[in-house]
């Protein structure tokens, strides 16, 4: 089963909005893109509502997991009529390794059923609306925004919400105020391209212990901000 997970990416439309940032966030934004795919999906998908179940299932788990029970789920319930009317227990054993499949298989369902019933069984491309449906909250919401409809999005979840505090863009661990805070710093046009490459970052070497600060391009950019080991274990 093939599925489709990064899309192209052209670099310059991004360069070109660079001038309107802080030249220190400015320069690390640069770097960031220069290393990482602002258009990486880290979850398998090829369609919004795929998507969308994905992302509402790897709420509290590994994008892994949810990739490995994904195409068993949409094999069986394919569309989001198909879903919605499911038996709760099968989804449950489809998802059980996700972790909260009891809920999760709800969350499924219901939004299944509100795809079906208010959206023509379309994905919204609103944040308003996304919201509404069971399971998505802004963070997932972001996450379909971004790369099914290209609109600007601040994804913020652990691995990025760790990255922006130790850069020192935000002091809260609060989801929603790092949001805001992050939105008065980046113009809208680089949201999600910032959310992205940061989260990568985030898993890659800037990791909750022992970040790999000595191995890490923004070493000259970062205060560092809460990091208690600074430096690499000598091999």
């Amino acid at each position: 089963m093939a599925y489709s997970t990064v899309k192209s990416f052209s670099r310059q439309p991004f360069f070109d909005t660079l001038i309107s940032m802080d030249s220190r966030l400015a320069t690390i934004h640069q770097r960031l893109i220069e290393h990482y795919d602002p258009n990486a999906s880290l979850l398998h998908y090829r369609n919004a509502f795929e998507l969308l179940i994905a992302v509402s299932l790897s709420a509290q788990t590994t994008d892994n997991q949810v990739n490995q029970v994904t195409p068993l789920l949409f094999e069986r319930f394919p569309d989001p009529h198909a879903m919605a009317a499911a038996e709760q227990k099968d989804v449950e054993e489809i998802i059980h390794s996700t972790g909260f499949y009891k809920n999760k298989a709800k969350n499924c369902i219901g939004a299944a059923k509100i795809l079906a019933e208010r959206f023509s069984a379309k994905v919204p491309h609103t944040m308003e609306e996304l919201v509404q449906i069971p399971g998505i909250g802004r963070k997932s919401a972001g996450v379909i925004l971004h790369h099914i409809y290209g609109q600007p999005a601040i994804i913020v979840d652990t691995h990025f919400g760790r990255v922006i505090n130790r850069l020192a863009m935000s002091s809260s661990k609060n989801p929603g105020i790092i949001e805001k805070d992050v939105s008065r710093l980046i113009p809208p046009e680089l949201w999600s391209s910032w959310s992205m490459t940061a989260n990568l970052h985030g898993r890659a070497l800037c990791h909750a212990r022992n970040p790999q600060c000595n191995s890490c391009f923004l070493q000259d950019l970062c205060p560092k901000i809460g990091v208690k080991n600074e430096t690499e274990p000598v091999l």
